[in-house]
C-alpha cells in the first residue's frame, strides 16, 4: 500500500510538472550559489530537446521533421536552463534562457533540480554569447565541491572533458571557448539573465 501511494504521489508530481509552464511558473529560487534548474536533456542523451519559449514545455528540437540527434558523444551532464532567465540579444546573448550543465546522477527530462553553481564556461556560438553555467546537483556525491578549482583538484580532467565536448559537439569551429570563470562571474551572468527575463 505504501509503495502504491508513493508511486501515485510521484505520478501526480510528474503530471503537474508536465502541465506547468517550466519557463515562467517555476521559481529560480536563487540563494547564494543555489538555484533551481529544469532538465531538458538527461546526462548521456544524444537527443536534442529544448524549452518552447512560447508555452514553457520541453519539446524535441526538430530537423526536417525529426528529433535532432547530435553526432557526437552523449551530454556529459544533465543539461537544462534556469527558469525566468533570458540572455538578451541586445546584450550580446542568444535570446534564450541561460544554460546549465549539472554534474551528478542522470535525471529525467523535465525534472526540476536544486543545484549549486560553481562556475561558468564562456562560449561563443556563431558570435553570440552562449555561456554554460556549471553546477553540482543537490545530494550528488560531489556536493562537497564549491568551486571549479575544487572540482579540478579532486576530479582531474572533468573541466577539460566538458570544454572539449562543448567545442566539438556541433562540429569543427562551430563553438569557440573563452575559458572558464569562477563563481562570482557565474553569478553576475545569472543575475544579468534573471534581469533580462524581466524585460521580456
Amino acid at each position: 500500500m505504501a509503495v502504491f501511494l508513493l508511486m501515485l504521489v510521484l505520478s501526480c508530481e510528474n503530471n503537474r510538472q508536465k502541465s506547468i509552464d517550466l519557463l515562467r511558473e517555476v521559481d529560480p529560487n536563487v540563494e547564494g550559489q543555489w538555484v533551481n534548474m529544469v532538465v531538458e536533456i538527461p546526462a548521456g542523451s544524444i537527443e536534442k530537446w529544448e524549452v518552447n519559449k512560447t508555452n514553457g514545455k520541453i519539446e524535441p528540437d526538430s530537423l526536417n521533421g525529426e528529433t535532432r540527434i547530435i553526432d557526437y558523444l552523449g551530454y556529459p551532464g544533465n543539461y537544462g536552463f534556469i527558469p525566468q532567465s533570458i540572455l538578451l540579444k541586445s546584450a550580446g546573448g542568444d535570446g534564450d534562457p541561460i544554460d546549465v550543465l549539472v554534474i551528478g546522477k542522470t535525471l529525467a527530462r523535465g525534472t526540476i533540480v536544486r543545484c549549486k553553481i560553481i562556475g561558468v564556461l564562456k562560449l561563443l556560438d556563431n558570435g553570440e554569447q552562449d555561456d554554460k553555467l556549471i553546477a553540482i546537483s543537490e545530494g550528488s556525491h560531489l556536493s562537497q565541491i564549491n568551486s571549479l578549482t575544487e572540482l579540478s583538484e579532486n576530479h582531474q580532467g572533468t573541466l577539460e572533458i566538458i570544454e572539449v565536448w562543448f567545442t566539438n559537439y556541433k562540429g569543427v569551429n562551430k563553438m569557440k571557448s573563452k575559458g572558464y570563470l569562477g563563481v562570482n562571474e557565474a553569478q553576475k551572468i545569472l543575475n544579468s539573465a534573471l534581469k533580462g527575463y524581466s524585460f521580456e
